[in-house]
């Protein structure tokens, strides 16, 4: 069905999120009918923010919100859920719009296969009625759908429609860009360059598809890096624990805009430990580009600046190769608490791949390469 006739049936003037591939038709009508409008359509940082923020829209108004992510981002949304909007607490109404990733017996990556088993499970489990939208779902099915959910939200309830693939369709795509010429693959070219058998700690998304398959056109293998396929705004806490137990190692952490914000709390974290051995790399394009180019809240952030707030001792932002090249030059002679934020375009290739490897050969691989053997855990 058409997102918009989804707006119109929902019947909401605001929606706060985080972008979704399987919803990019809804994200796209979400952009192109108010754009980024603090009265009516805010992209949050991660998913619980956004509830807490659809919370408040509900106090000031009255009005029921909606609050749209990938299954994912369920996990989120339990604390708010139980401890805030539940009729237990406060009973404040939401709508939730959930992309379904990983639904069982429709092939999709390994961190959503596990996600898509117990997503309907999960919104049971926190007392939320659901409906599925499917590509033969009618706008009737989901008026009818509605019209069961509306005496629940009267009573301070939430409700959730769940989306299938393919499910939402939008008659005009929104066009995103930005004023950096640096490409992301070309900047993950030139920090692999300069990184030798360091590990690196890759952030989700073609950020970790990129760096592989320059891996394997260079010839190499991938035990240098650990590739954060799910668990997005995690990569650096992954990073710390490692550069706090080998000290001996250098560790790179290589970020993206979306990922830092989601949990941007583990700066102030990694700040405070304060390993010298730790590299903190962004790739900031100012977009959530993995799910479709939606805009992320780093255009109004001096990352620098935060990163020095937070205790690391050096902070720089370059958005060009050769200013690059000297930055990456500077951090591996020194031995200092370090993040460089990139500066990238918009855009990926069309025919980048994904990772031929499991995630448990990536993770034994990669323990191989620190000296640490996989194939049990001690107690």
């Amino acid at each position: 069905m058409r997102a918009e006739a989804l707006m119109d049936i929902l019947g909401a003037d605001f929606y706060t999120g985080v972008p979704d591939s399987q919803l990019r038709s809804l994200c796209d009508c979400l952009m192109n009918r108010w754009g980024i409008d603090p009265k009516h359509h805010v992209i949050a940082a991660n998913e619980g923010n956004c509830t807490a923020l659809a919370a408040g829209y509900h106090l000031a108004t009255g009005r029921v919100p909606v609050v749209y992510m990938q299954n994912s981002g369920e996990g989120n949304i339990i604390n708010p859920v139980a401890s805030l909007l539940h009729e237990k607490v406060y009973a404040i109404p939401m709508l939730f719009i959930v992309g379904w990733r990983g639904e069982p017996g429709v092939h999709d990556e390994p961190q959503h296969i596990y996600q898509g088993e117990v997503t309907l499970r999960l919104l049971e489990d926190m007392g939320i009625e659901s409906f599925v939208i499917s590509p033969e779902t009618t706008e009737e099915d989901v008026a009818e759908a509605m019209r069961r959910f509306r005496p629940l939200l009267a009573q301070g309830r939430q409700a959730a429609f769940v989306v299938r693939k393919g499910a939402l369709t939008c008659d005009s795509k929104a066009v995103y860009h930005n004023a950096y010429t640096l490409t992301r693959e070309n900047a993950l070219r030139h920090i692999a360059a300069h990184t030798g058998d360091d590990p690196i700690v890759c952030t989700t998304g073609k950020a970790s598809r990129e760096l592989y398959e320059l891996r394997a056109a260079a010839g190499q293998g991938h035990e240098r890096d650990f590739i954060t396929v799910g668990s997005m705004g995690h990569a650096s806490s992954i990073a710390l624990g490692i550069a706090l137990q080998r000290p001996e190692r250098r560790v790179w952490c290589v970020d993206g805009d979306g990922a830092l914000l989601m949990h941007m709390g583990a700066m102030a974290v990694i700040g405070r430990h304060h390993p010298e051995n730790f590299v903190h790399i962004v790739l900031n394009n100012e977009a959530h580009e993995t799910v479709g180019g939606m805009p992320t809240a780093v255009t109004a952030l001096d990352v620098p600046a935060l990163a020095k707030a937070c205790g690391y001792d050096r902070a720089c932002s370059v958005s060009g190769a050769e200013a690059l090249d000297a930055a990456l030059s500077e951090t591996a002679a020194a031995r200092e608490l370090t993040l460089i934020e990139i500066k990238c375009a918009l855009g990926a290739r069309a025919d980048l791949g994904r990772p031929t490897t499991t995630p448990q050969e990536n993770k034994a691989a990669f323990m191989r390469h620190l000296g640490v053997p996989a194939d049990g855990a001690e107690a």
